[in-house]
Order: structure tokens, then C-alpha cells, then sequence
């Protein structure tokens, strides 16, 4: 089973990454699961969602705390958060950011420039789907084909375009460090 945690802050689409990245792997014919975790948390508060992916029925049902893969959507939770905590050996931090933030020298890292390419793709600075992006390259959980899919589902017109074009984009400029 493979298990992954986001984290994020409210507002950012933390949990519809969550729920995306289910639906992606459903359609690739996997068991999958995807949940959040929060209080009555506000917007901007930390948000944390959970995916598990499995070949065969998922019967789990608490929180990721051993996670494989970590997503990070906004850099700013690694200051109050340990968001590698758990991380399994050979797990990989997804993390929109520039450069390996100083709390994640010693992780496995993927960079995304997730809210520059948002911004340029989107508008706005919502990450959810150039991390989706981000995630198919460095992990290979699903690939973008799947990911493109449930984005166009999920968003209709010119949004959809939009967070296509952004989680392409991610895909495209990911580094894996």
C-alpha cells in the first residue's frame, strides 16, 4: 500500500489534491482512499489529507502516520510542522519550494516552483494541481495522463485548461534532489 500525506494550509486545495490523486489512481484501476484531517480550522490555518493507494481493497481507515510520500503545498507549514515525521525509508517530500528548505536537508526531495507556476498558469496562487503534477513525476503513483483526466472531471472550460497547463507545467519542472 502506499500511503501519502499533504499538507497545506486551508484554502489551498489540500484535500481536493487529496481526493484527486484517489480518483486519478481509481482510474488506473487501483483501491484507493482519500480523507482530511482538520478541526474547525479557518482559512490559511495548517490542513493536513490523506491518499492510500493499494492493488487490492484498502481497509484501513485511521490517519497516514508512516506516510511513503509527503506533499508539501505550502512551504510556510514547515515552520510549525513536522510534515517528515514518519516518513518511511526511501520516502520522497514533494515540496513547492525553489531550493530544499533547511528543515528538509537530510529528506529526499522533489522541488516544484508550484506557486509560481499557479500563478502563472492559474492567476492565483492556489498550488493544488501543479503539485498533483509535481507528485506524478517524482513518485510515478499515477501519471499525468491520469491526473489530466480527473483535473478536466473535476474543472470545467477554461479552468480546466488552466489547471491542466499548471499541473503540466509542474510536471515538466520538477527536480528531484
Amino acid at each position: 500500500m502506499i500511503e501519502i500525506r499533504f499538507h497545506g494550509r486551508g484554502g489551498q486545495g489540500v484535500v481536493t489534491a487529496a481526493r484527486l490523486l484517489a480518483e486519478a489512481a481509481f482510474l488506473e484501476g487501483k483501491h484507493c482512499q482519500a480523507f482530511p484531517f482538520f478541526g474547525a480550522e479557518r482559512r490559511g490555518a495548517p490542513v493536513v489529507a490523506f491518499a492510500r493507494i493499494d492493488d487490492k481493497s484498502i481497509r484501513v481507515r485511521t490517519q497516514v502516520y508512516e506516510p511513503n510520500h509527503v506533499v508539501v503545498l505550502d512551504p510556510t507549514v514547515l515552520e510549525t510542522v513536522n510534515v517528515v515525521a514518519g516518513l518511511k525509508r526511501g520516502g520522497l517530500a514533494v515540496i513547492n519550494a525553489k531550493k530544499i528548505p533547511e528543515e528538509l536537508k537530510n529528506a529526499k526531495v522533489a522541488l516544484a516552483d508550484a506557486t509560481a507556476i499557479a500563478v502563472e498558469t492559474l492567476g492565483v496562487p492556489i498550488t493544488n494541481t501543479a503539485m498533483l503534477g509535481a507528485l506524478a513525476k517524482a513518485t510515478e503513483v499515477v501519471s499525468l495522463d491520469s491526473v489530466v483526466k480527473v483535473i478536466e472531471k473535476r474543472f470545467k472550460g477554461k479552468l480546466a485548461e488552466k489547471n491542466v497547463a499548471a499541473a503540466k507545467a509542474a510536471h515538466n519542472r520538477t527536480v528531484i534532489k
